[in-house]
């Protein structure tokens, strides 16, 4: 089955076993609320480390239960983002999920050489996935939130993460742009040299079971009209099921453009770790989180 639509992701994830999530520092209301949704979904088991007796308040504030979480009381952010992390790397949770404890924090616990989730050379990225109505199909972007300015490295994995994303969701063959600010190779943008080399890399099998292309401005990847207006002929023009973004300002414009002004519903998590994991903002909607949380249970099959 392809999915089209990240409502899809609940239906899918619904027919598997559910998997047991463990959130950081899970003391907020929209954590709660956003993992509580998941749980009526069908999605998960969460168990929820941070303080109880601010968890169990703020349940009684959005009127649920409590016992149909498991609790582990943790006061210390930082303690409870390291025990929801342990709980990962045990094996007792298949999924992590940030709570109020701020991203530096949840990222540091994640990143520990020795209880950490990150294998040793593995690059940590972020993969989102917007749906906007104005496009034909889901969007798989990379990277809007971890890596900074990635090099060419970090761009194969940021494409390999992205391929193996919409593989899951049922794309047999995933077509990828690399973006930048033109569609011609110019030395003085590196953006767009990293692209070309991407771009053969596919052709050469290095970077296997997808179609890529670029340098892409992004009009090309995604219209079609203007790709035969710039006269870019190219499998991908038009109809990209993956953008890579030349470095985090634009990815994360992008993103919040999509989702502030457009009003488009995304799920997103954090790659590269031993097990997915949901790096949530506050300004996240509910169903963002929900959609987020089902993509993890998905990719942790």
């Amino acid at each position: 089955m392809s999915i089209t639509h990240l409502e899809q992701i609940l239906e899918v994830v619904r027919t598997k076993s559910k998997k047991r999530l463990a959130a950081a520092y899970a003391n907020d209301v929209h954590t709660i609320e956003a993992l509580y949704s998941a749980i009526t979904h069908g999605v998960i088991v969460a168990t929820l480390v941070g303080d109880e007796n601010i968890i169990r308040t703020n349940c009684d504030k959005l009127g649920i239960n409590p016992d149909c979480f498991t609790i582990i009381n943790e006061p210390t952010d930082t303690k409870a983002a390291a025990k929801a992390v342990m709980l990962v790397r045990a094996g007792e949770c298949q999924l992590l999920m940030k709570g109020l404890v701020s991203t530096d924090k949840y990222m540091r616990a994640i990143l520990n050489k020795e209880v950490g989730l990150l294998d040793p050379g593995s690059i940590l990225s972020h993969v989102a996935i917007i749906e906007n109505p104005r496009y034909h199909k889901l969007l798989i972007c990379s990277d809007i939130a971890v890596i900074p300015n990635p090099d060419l490295r970090e761009k194969v994995a940021m494409t390999n993460y992205c391929v193996k994303v919409a593989k899951t969701l049922g794309i047999t063959e995933p077509k990828v742009a690399i973006l930048g600010a033109s569609e011609q190779v110019l030395v003085k943008m590196h953006a767009t040299v990293d692209a070309a080399i991407l771009s053969k890399m596919a052709d050469r099998r290095q970077i296997k079971d997808c179609l890529i292309d670029g340098p892409m401005a992004l009009d090309i990847a995604i219209d079609k009209e203007a790709a035969v207006t710039k006269n870019v002929k190219s499998p991908v023009a038009g109809d990209a099921d993956c953008l890579i973004f030349p470095n985090i300002e634009a990815g994360n414009i992008f993103y919040k453009t999509n989702t502030k002004l457009a009003g488009c519903e995304v799920a997103a998590v954090v790659v590269g770790t031993k097990a997915p994991c949901i790096l949530s903002s506050r300004g996240d909607s509910v169903q963002t989180k929900l959609y987020s949380i089902a993509l993890g249970a998905l990719l942790a099959d």
